[in-house]
């Protein structure tokens, strides 16, 4: 899929409020034309600046046509729409008394427009091209009779001239200022999202580097401790297989619990490798969901064989998917931290609704603290005071929004603490293919 950049998404925006401002233009004008027609007798060239509205009303289509068929929206197509935009505005001048006209002073909204969407250089040629369109106006221009012959030669014009340019002044200025600081706001406001976009962006790569770090760190872990486990498991067989040692059933019983506890750290080594990606025995094995999360929790349990554990799964419509090392950790770390807070009783439940896997895990422990719980997902975010402690949620955070996921985690009324965990199930799912396979 192409990618769209934030700027992309930043200009686009701003096209459209560009759009919606000619729009704004063209009812302006055409409001303008009629009232000089209708109530101040002003003669205008009408064909000209109806061609004149006929080509904004032109641009703005091409500029929604524009905006729809591709995401990616330079500032030189900004500064050209500007461009044209002042073009128009000159040549609706020009027809109407040129640098005399009190609307003239408009080329300092499309100035105020251009300091705020483009960069330096194209601004300060966008005021070259205004200031050189107001010099030129005040040459060239089609002269317009404001009144009709009887009142101009009645001698009472020109007192009636400077009041409706007054009039005309501050109509312009009270337009020129609406428009500024409504489209300057939204603008601003575009900026502001974008930036705030970029700081979400930059904090979710900081938060990626560090666990790419935290990858390398167990992984090369992981590498050094394959050695003396294995070293380990070598003498703890030979004492076992030892003639001198046969006839001390308790010492062998010892060296048994020894080797199922190396065992066990062998297991743990081997998984680090595994979510690493560097798989030291078969990769992801082919399952069913049911079954993937009943083995996940029987395998916890089989780990905690004392504790409580209320355990329910609920999903009807069994899929087959892969067997993912990183998931089954990130339960994991949801399931002790549960555990910890509430050593007696654990509520495990799972079921499927709209496409999404919900796994709830409930606890009767103290709950989070509403600090931890604003902050929640961030890494070393705990109240153990312990070296690394906060890093399992994290990582499961993270684990989730990989897979299109998302976890939460809240208080409950009652007491005790919920996690849910929620992942879409397309993300786990294995499409079958022809040859059953």
């Amino acid at each position: 899929m192409e990618e769209i950049s934030i700027q992309d998404t930043t200009n686009k925006n701003n096209l459209l409020l560009l759009v919606t401002l000619r729009w704004l233009a063209v009812g302006g004008q055409v409001v303008t034309i009629a009232a000089a027609q209708a109530w101040f007798d002003i003669e205008l060239p009408l064909i000209p600046m109806a061609g004149v509205l006929l080509f904004l009303v032109l641009l703005n289509l091409v500029s929604l046509i524009r905006s729809r068929s591709s995401p990616h929206i330079t500032s030189t197509e900004l500064f050209l729409g500007l461009l044209l935009d002042v073009a128009a505005l000159t040549m609706q001048l020009y027809l109407s008394g040129g640098a005399t006209n009190p609307f003239i002073s408009l080329f300092l909204l499309q100035v105020i427009l251009g300091a705020v969407l483009l960069q330096s250089p194209l601004t300060w040629t966008l005021v070259a091209v205004t200031s050189a369109c107001f010099v030129g106006l005040t040459a060239f221009h089609h002269d317009i009779a404001l009144f009709s012959q009887g009142l101009a030669s009645a001698g009472g014009a020109w007192p009636r001239v400077f009041d409706l340019y007054l009039a005309g002044t501050f109509i312009c200025f009270l337009l020129a200022s609406v428009l500024a600081v409504s489209f300057v706001t939204r603008i601003n406001t575009n900026l502001r999202r974008r930036d705030a976009r970029l700081s979400d962006l930059r904090q979710k790569s900081a938060e990626e580097d560090h666990i790419v770090r935290m990858g390398l760190l167990a992984s090369g872990a992981a590498h050094e401790l394959g050695t003396p486990l294995a070293t380990l498991s070598v003498i703890l067989n030979d004492w076992q297989h030892m003639p001198a040692n046969q006839p001390q059933a308790e010492f062998l019983d010892e060296v048994a619990e020894m080797q199922a506890a190396v065992g066990r750290c062998k297991e743990i080594v081997s998984r680090i490798l595994l979510t690493a990606g560097e798989a030291r025995g078969e990769g992801a094995k082919r399952t069913t969901l049911v079954r993937f999360l009943d083995d996940v929790v029987d395998d916890w349990r089989r780990a905690h064989p004392d504790r409580t554990i209320d355990y329910a799964n609920h999903i009807m419509d069994d899929v087959a998917i892969a067997s993912d090392t990183a998931i089954k950790q990130s339960l994991f770390n949801v399931f002790d931290n549960a555990l910890e807070a509430s050593p007696q009783w654990v509520g495990i439940d799972v079921a499927c609704h709209d496409g999404l896997l919900t796994v709830t895990v409930q606890d009767r422990g103290p709950g989070f603290a509403p600090d931890i719980l604003t902050r929640f997902g961030k890494p070393y975010q705990s109240t153990k005071n312990r070296p690394g402690s906060g890093l399992g949620l994290f990582l499961t955070v993270n684990v989730a929004r990989k897979l299109g996921g998302r976890v939460t985690a809240g208080n409950n009324p009652a007491g005790g603490a919920t996690v849910e965990l929620r992942l879409p199930i397309e993300s786990l799912v294995i499409e079958d293919t022809d040859d059953g396979r």
